[in-house]
């Protein structure tokens, strides 16, 4: 794209580039090496979340500079930038995990933050781990200039004694461990292979779940979300994507004709249809929120229920995320559900094209068992399940895929912890009964704070057996490597008064991922009783962000958000 075609009247960098009073600010990128014609140029940001915490995130860097060729040669001026990223496999199972989701605002207010004092045109922005992901897409609609978001890639499947292995492998392996069931000698081996290269956890786990969701709700390159990092394909991805942000430039569309209710629906329907992770009922509702759209748990439970799981990927099936990209990719999952009535076909996509365009030339994969026709599901409705009942007024959350009809509902007593800790453990010790239903509470998004994700609690009683012999509930969040009959985004959360923090051990609960319900048998009178006795509990988040997040959050419900989002705006930024 010809930059001279492009009106830079109306793009956010003329306050820095054009006119007498902006000779200063031309000084600095001067000094950078700008030539007068790239000033004149429209300034596209290159966001990454590129750092050495974890490997999901190691080879963002590289592949920004293919973003960075592809821009330049359509004429555009990138420039590179980074944010933080918190990795949850290393923040899991201690304090870290309370950084995890309020990265996620940091994240996009960082990007907005940097875009906003730099006045850049628009955004290609790149992310390889489980709240990185979300966080960019908010940044890109609260903004609203053209953007195109890239995921980093998956990780490549490890191999222990001839089996396939993920990161959810080895969580699973401690609790074996704990019990007696793998030596000191057998974990060691295990945890030096099950990662082997670059890239997010291989399966469909949150960072791949969120990646799915980027290409079906139209902000990501066909195709670009599948390929593992490792493959020297993603270049390609990323500099086509370089040069399709200038035409999106030039045509001037932007995030919010792109994600739509119609495309909050698409993403919500491949999450349930490739049993994705229960956070993305969390996620989609706040990039929803950016947009100014209501597009909360209920609704986004509501599509679940009624959309087949048709993808056999880990943690509940056989394959990962590899698998899935070299039989087809996500545009074969989605073909299967557009040809059959899941998915809505208008949706406008970066590629400038309709989702029904983008994927006209998909053609069925008949020699591959990945993905199920949609008419011809593994079960028939959805992987993941919404809930609701005197227990969750405000709705919770739990993931089926892979489970039997017949372990889809439990009835048993409430033994109650106040902390993920303190659950861990009890469980550790096996201090614990076959039947009951273990609660940890205070961990929601204000109480935790930050909504700790659970996998080393749920992971641990899988490796011990005990996987669908208890249920476990939760205000806090599971990870999406969490297998068994796991709720989570209970709510409203303990700390603010919820039924959940009113729950006493030997309290019956009873638990249908059928029917939706989830219900605690007191008495209203019961519950009111206690309602009047509770008094609030203090975190011990009493200053640092921690404290700064606790004090703005929302509930679970409407995707834990800190800002009165689309909604309450006068003008987006790339209107200023």
């Amino acid at each position: 794209m010809d930059a001279r075609l492009i009106d830079k009247s109306k793009l956010p960098s003329r306050h820095v580039t054009v006119g007498p009073a902006r000779a200063p600010h031309r000084s600095y990128l001067y000094a950078m090496g700008l030539t007068k014609e790239q000033i004149a140029q429209p300034l596209v940001g290159v966001a990454t979340c590129w750092n050495e915490a974890a490997p999901c995130n190691i080879s963002l860097m590289r592949q920004a500079q293919a973003v960075k060729k592809g821009v330049a040669a359509a004429s555009g001026t990138p420039r590179e930038f980074c944010t933080i990223t918190v990795t949850d496999g290393i923040a899991m199972g201690h304090q870290g995990m309370k950084t995890s989701l309020p990265s996620r605002e940091v994240i996009a207010d960082s990007v907005e933050l940097t875009m906003r004092g730099h006045s850049y045109d628009a955004l290609v922005g790149m992310a390889g781990c489980d709240k990185s992901l979300p966080g960019m897409m908010m940044a890109m609609v609260r903004l609203n200039v053209p953007s195109i978001f890239i995921y980093g890639g998956s990780i490549l499947p490890g191999s222990f004694r001839g089996r396939q292995v993920t990161v959810q492998d080895l969580f699973e392996a401690v609790g074996k461990y704990s019990v007696g069931e793998m030596s000191d000698e057998d974990l060691t081996e295990l945890e030096q292979v099950a990662c082997p290269s670059a890239g997010a956890c291989g399966a469909q786990f949150t960072a791949n779940t969120m990646a799915t969701v980027s290409e079906a709700i139209g902000l990501a390159l066909p195709y670009s979300a599948g390929a593992p990092a490792p493959y020297e394909i993603r270049d390609r991805f990323c500099a086509a994507a370089g040069e399709q942000i200038m035409d999106l430039i030039a045509k001037n569309i932007r995030p919010r004709d792109i994600v739509t209710r119609k495309a909050l629906e698409n993403a919500a329907v491949v999450v349930a249809a490739s049993g994705g992770s229960t956070n993305a009922a969390l996620h989609l509702p706040a990039i929803a929120h950016e947009a100014g759209i209501k597009f909360d748990l209920f609704d986004v439970a509501e599509i679940f229920k009624r959309t087949p799981y048709i993808a056999d990927l880990k943690p509940g099936g056989r394959y990962v995320a590899k698998d899935l990209f070299e039989v087809g990719g996500i545009p074969l999952l989605m073909k299967t559900l557009l040809d059959h009535g899941f998915m809505h076909g208008d949706c406008m996509t970066v590629t400038g094209r309709t989702m029904a365009e983008n994927l006209a030339s998909v053609k069925w994969n008949e020699d591959q068992d990945v993905v199920y026709p949609a008419n011809i599901p593994i079960t028939p409705t959805g992987g993941v399940v919404g809930l609701k009942g005197n227990l969750a007024p405000e709705g919770a959350i739990v993931k089926v895929a892979g489970m039997a009809a017949e372990h889809q509902a439990f009835r048993g007593p409430a033994r109650c912890f106040d902390g993920e800790e303190a659950c861990f453990e009890a469980v550790s010790k096996r201090q614990y009964q076959e039947g009951e239903v273990l609660v940890i509470r205070y961990e929601g998004p204000r109480g935790g704070p930050g909504m700790r994700e659970m996998l080393s609690t749920t992971a641990a009683l899988y490796g011990q057996g005990m996987g669908d012999k208890v249920a476990l509930i939760t205000d806090g969040r599971f990870s999406g490597a969490t297998r068994g009959f796991c709720i989570g985004h209970v709510g409203p959360e303990a700390a603010v008064g919820g039924p959940i923090g009113l729950l006493e051990d030997g309290d019956i609960i009873a638990i249908d991922a059928i029917t939706g319900t989830i219900d605690v048998e007191l008495s209203d009178e019961e519950l009111a009783r206690r309602r009047a006795a509770w008094k609030p509990r203090e975190t011990s988040a009493t200053s640092g962000y921690l404290w700064k997040y606790a004090q703005t959050v929302g509930p679970a419900r409407d995707g834990a958000v800190t800002h009165p989002g689309g909604a309450a705006e006068k003008e987006t930024y790339a209107d200023v």
